[in-house]
């Protein structure tokens, strides 16, 4: 018994290292916040600072604590084994990595907040991300679950899981989107606009549903769920702050993400590579070669959703008109308080084109 529990990780050790994170967290992000509000393009900037620095170290935060066992000492702690130990020590894992992303997130809402001129609390903000990274944790840890039990599994079948997995979460999308964050059905008037837009913009779906953007003035639109099943999600924003010309061109472009299966990309390029990874993580092979090849696959689905990004924007054009898409994405730029960036070459690491080169493309039509 004694060599059991000798055996058993302890909570205190990783509990101390995830309250020097969350110190270094606000840290980081109060530093990188100040120096982003004095920047150029500083909503750019911001983005640039969330993607390269704080993401990054949440990532950090959670190799680290994984390496001290923080879910296993939680699972041990509160006397759970088997799969559904399993599953807490992961999502307990990942919402460590997450508390430290949350306050490395929260200094930079205020500086946000100055940038663009937006009525956002820190309170709210700050809600709103932490349910996200609770239903994001949760979804990860039900994923990584039979990575975790799989042993009597073979690693054909063990693929077929993972990859499944991936595809009921592409179709289950429009319900986890409404799940996350707080949604409402479109007033009647607002129900006859989109229809009129969508006729324009050549985009077909099931029903919409609007999100409360009010505070922190994100004008966005974008399209989940299976055919048959498409649920168009449009922000109040984007219905109080484009004109129809804006918005009917701003959905051109979901419809043209349709179209090219801009998601499918995305998401196949993600299951493919998760089968290196979990033979990685299984153990069935070389670790590192292994590890290579999932890296690998993830740079050539980048370069495909890039392709895609510029397939739908072709596709937009072809609809309304390529000088109609790009004044749209002035427009939307206008609103986020954000410099369209341009860039020589191509960033390997973004499933994403740079806005102004977008812009530049539509122009030269």
């Amino acid at each position: 018994m004694t060599a059991l529990q000798s055996a058993s990780p302890s909570l205190g050790p990783p509990l101390v290292f995830l309250v020097v994170l969350v110190v270094a967290g606000v840290g980081l992000g109060a530093l990188g916040s100040a120096v982003a509000r004095r920047l150029s393009n500083p909503v750019g900037k911001y983005r640039l600072l969330y993607l390269g620095v704080l993401v990054p170290f949440a990532l950090l935060s959670y190799g680290v604590l994984a390496l001290l066992e923080f879910g296993g000492a939680v699972a041990v702690t509160i006397g759970t084994s088997g799969p559904l130990g399993s599953l807490i020590a992961d999502a307990t894992g990942l919402l460590g990595a997450g508390v430290v992303w949350l306050a490395a997130y929260a200094p930079t809402i205020r500086g946000v907040r100055a940038v663009r001129d937006i009525d956002l609390s820190t309170t709210t903000a700050a809600v709103r991300m932490a349910r996200y990274v609770v239903g994001v944790s949760v979804g990860v840890a039900v994923v990584m679950l039979p990575v975790r039990v799989g042993s009597g599994v073979s690693p054909l079948g063990l693929v077929g899981v993972v990859a499944a997995l991936f595809l009921v979460g592409g179709g289950a999308s429009p319900w986890i989107v409404a799940a996350l964050r707080s949604t409402t059905p479109p007033s009647e008037s607002a129900r006859d606009r989109l229809a009129t837009l969508r006729d324009r913009a050549g985009l077909e779906v099931r029903d919409t549903l609007v999100l409360d953007t009010d505070d922190e003035e994100t004008a966005a639109a974008y399209v989940r769920g299976p055919p048959g099943y498409r649920r168009l999600f449009v922000t109040t924003t984007f219905l109080d702050r484009f004109d129809d010309g804006t918005a009917a061109a701003l959905l051109a472009v979901q419809a043209g993400r349709v179209r090219t299966r801009l998601l499918v990309r995305r998401a196949g390029s993600a299951a493919l590579a998760s089968v290196p990874l979990v033979a990685a993580v299984a153990g069935w092979g070389p670790r590192w070669p292994l590890l290579g090849s999932a890296v690998g696959v993830v740079l050539v689905g980048f370069w495909l959703a890039r392709r895609g990004v510029r397939a739908a924007d072709d596709v937009a054009a072809e609809t309304v008109g390529g000088d109609a898409v790009a004044d749209a994405f002035e427009r939307y730029a206008e609103v986020h308080a954000l410099e369209p960036t341009r860039r020589r070459v191509p960033n390997p690491l973004s499933v994403n084109v740079a806005l102004g080169d977008r812009i530049d493309r539509l122009r030269e039509r």
